[in-house]
């Protein structure tokens, strides 16, 4: 399959999860206090644990005019509504990526993102929940393994079982990468040597790092406090806000903080936020290392741009013009392409040819649409 000519590698497709997979998936012991997922409107996709939805900004409210709205706007409500209906199994997601044209996908969660938005009392709890989501995503993507690559998830609050749970996303489910929110966790930034272990088994075993920002959440966001109001209000506040905001905070750990330089083969992706602050933040990462260079050489001896350039990746959004001056100032190297299905921001089922009517280079896109994301996630 190939769209206009190009071949297609989303890399941060979304699955939408059962609302009962964590009660069909965990470890017994567990079962009891294992989150549930809510189904109270079309398109819902919020989890509930201890009985109320993983929001910061607290319950959430019953929106199923406004869904209904916003997906007859986007031109997808019927089609949306039969995935519900067939219950979004593997089926629907490689039937979504006929309709894109997309050639193969690698999946991110949905109900998983909030799945690892709080931190939890048990810290066995939180493991168990996140090996229950990497079992039954193996299982989802065993339908068509040559398309559907997997993303495990870890729970960071304990960082000795999540060193553990990236050997099995490694060596029992094969999948490509594991995903991170980029939130902090138990009070640690992400260049605190106790995360050590966990670069270290990402790097050993070849599995890609991917980052993304999922709001609501339990997890503290850096403009969250300044904000509150109705969920809409916040829809156009603190979302604006958290998703690129928290990834230039990882950018920031990962490279300044010394992590690329330790694990120098490790490969980072910073998805769903956008591509156009990266040359901003870069490069004033980059003037701040100049500034003090002769006190931080024999720790950090390349700029801040060059690890970025070696070793991560930013997903641009398929109506990113501006993606044009992204290339422009650091080529077309570090972009990778998401269509974001199914989530509400996304243009399916014209991510792809919106993203083709951008002003790049054919060889631009080509990189971008494959070439890029195959690197990342060492799929050749």
């Amino acid at each position: 399959m190939a769209c206009n000519g190009f071949k297609v590698l989303d890399c941060d497709l979304h699955v939408i999860e059962p609302v009962d997979l964590w009660r069909d998936h965990i470890a017994p012991r567990y079962r009891d206090q294992a989150p549930v997922g809510s189904h109270e409107f079309l398109c819902d996709m919020y989890l509930r644990h201890d009985g109320k939805v993983i929001s910061r900004s607290g319950e959430i409210p019953i929106k199923e005019d406004l869904t209904i709205e916003l997906t007859e706007k986007a031109g997808r409500m019927a089609q949306f509504e039969e995935f519900e209906r067939r219950g979004w199994g593997p089926d629907t997601q490689l039937e979504a990526m006929d309709q894109e044209g997309v050639d193969a996908a690698v999946l991110f969660p949905t109900r998983g993102f909030y799945a690892v938005g709080k931190e939890y009392d048990d810290d066995g709890l939180a493991a168990a929940i996140a090996h229950a989501y990497n079992v039954w995503l193996a299982e989802f993507c065993a339908a068509d393994p040559d398309r559907l690559y997997g993303t495990g998830l870890v729970a960071p609050q304990h960082v000795e079982s999540a060193v553990d749970e990236v050997r099995r996303i490694k060596e029992e489910f094969g999948f490509k990468a594991v995903f991170l929110r980029p939130n902090p966790v138990r009070g640690r930034n992400w260049h605190d040597p106790i995360y050590d272990p966990l670069w270290d088994a990402c790097q050993k075993h070849g599995l890609a790092v991917g980052f993304h920002e999922g709001w609501p959440s339990l997890l503290p966001v850096a403009v969250g406090e300044r904000f509150d109001g109705a969920n809409e209000d916040l829809w156009l506040t603190e979302h604006v806000a958290c998703h690129p905001v928290e990834q230039m905070y990882a950018v920031l750990c990962m490279i300044n903080g010394g992590v690329l330089e330790r694990f120098p083969e490790l490969r980072v992706g910073f998805l769903e936020c956008n591509c156009s602050w990266v040359p901003y933040w870069l490069w004033r990462m980059d003037e701040h290392w100049e500034h003090r260079e002769r006190f931080i050489k024999d720790k950090l001896p390349l700029k801040p741009s060059q690890y970025f350039k070696r070793q991560c990746f930013a997903s641009i959004e398929a109506e990113e013009a501006m993606g044009k001056y992204v290339v422009d100032w650091m080529g077309d190297d570090n972009l990778v392409f998401s269509t974001d299905y199914p989530h509400e921001d996304s243009r399916f089922p014209e991510s792809v040819r919106t993203f083709l009517e951008l002003p790049l280079a054919e060889e631009s896109k080509r990189k971008i649409l494959w070439d890029n994301c195959v690197r990342l996630y060492d799929l050749a």
